[in-house]
C-alpha cells in the first residue's frame, strides 16, 4: 500500500513547495527589483504622507477638485468592498434611484440613481437643462436639492420629472465602473467639469485645460485602451500649481 501511496505524497509535498512557497517567493523578488512602485500599491505620497493609490479611486466633492466616477464600493470608494450595482440598463431602480427608511424612520436615499447624478451633475458644472418642474421645488432646508424628493419625483408613476440636459454628458460621469475603484475618467468628463474648477480656484479655464492636458494618459503601448486621466494624480497637480487661497 506505500508503495503506492508514497510516490503521490512526494508529488504533493513537491508541487506544494514549489508552487506555494517558491514561485510566490520568486515573483515576489523580481517584482521588487522591477517594478518596486507597481509591485507596492502604486501609492502616492505628499508630504511624506501615503494619501492614496493610482490604481484605487477615492472621494472628491469639493468644487476646486475634478470629481470621480460614481462608486458603488461598499458605501462608496471602499477598496475592501469592489463592486458595482449589477443593474441592468432596463433597472428602474438604476435610471431613477431607491428610498428607504433609516433606523430613525426617516426617508434617505437608498440608491442614486442615474437621473440624481444627471441633476447634480448639471448643477454642479453649470450645464444647461429643462425640467418639467423647477428645482426649486426640491430643495432642502438648506437651499440644497433634496435627493430624496428627486427620486420620489423621478419615480412618481403619474408625472414623474423630466430632466433634460442641453449639453451632452460623458457616460463616466453618471455610471459606475464594474469595481467601483476605476481611479479614471474620460478627458471629455475632466474638460466638462474644468469652468467648475477654475473657478473655484480662481484660475482661467484654458490653464485649468492644460493641467487636463498634461495629464492625459494616452492608450497603453498606443493600441490598448482610450486616453484617460487619473482624478488623484490631477487634483494633486492643481494643489500644486494653483494652491486654493483660503
Amino acid at each position: 500500500m506505500w508503495q503506492e501511496i508514497l510516490p503521490g505524497l512526494r508529488i504533493k509535498i513537491f508541487m506544494t513547495v514549489l508552487l506555494g512557497v517558491v514561485y510566490p517567493l520568486a515573483m515576489t523578488g523580481v517584482s521588487q527589483v522591477l517594478f518596486p512602485h507597481k509591485a507596492n500599491g502604486s501609492l502616492i505620497t505628499s508630504g511624506g504622507n501615503v494619501i492614496g493609490s493610482e490604481i484605487i479611486a477615492q472621494g472628491f466633492t469639493k468644487p476646486e477638485y475634478f470629481h470621480p466616477r460614481p462608486s458603488s464600493a461598499g458605501s462608496g470608494y471602499d477598496a475592501t468592498s469592489s463592486g458595482g450595482t449589477n443593474l441592468g440598463p432596463t433597472s428602474a431602480k438604476l435610471i431613477y434611484g431607491t428610498t428607504k427608511m433609516d433606523d430613525k424612520k426617516q426617508e434617505v436615499v437608498d440608491f442614486d440613481g442615474i437621473s440624481l447624478r444627471i441633476v447634480h451633475y448639471c448643477v454642479e458644472n453649470d450645464i444647461p437643462y429643462e425640467s418639467s418642474a423647477p428645482l426649486d421645488r426640491f430643495s432642502d432646508a438648506n437651499g440644497g436639492l433634496d435627493d430624496v424628493k428627486l427620486i420620489k419625483a423621478f419615480n412618481d408613476d403619474k408625472a414623474p420629472l423630466v430632466f433634460t440636459p442641453k449639453a451632452p454628458i460623458p457616460a463616466d460621469a453618471v455610471t459606475g465602473s464594474a469595481s467601483g475603484l476605476d481611479p479614471h475618467i474620460t478627458p471629455d468628463s475632466a474638460r466638462a467639469q474644468a469652468p467648475r474648477v477654475a473657478k473655484a480656484r480662481g484660475i482661467p479655464i484654458e490653464q485649468a485645460k492644460q493641467v487636463i492636458a498634461d495629464y492625459t494618459d494616452g492608450p497603453d503601448l498606443g493600441l490598448l485602451g482610450e486616453p484617460r486621466v487619473n482624478v488623484l494624480r490631477l487634483n494633486l497637480a492643481l494643489d500644486r500649481r494653483f494652491p486654493v487661497k483660503h
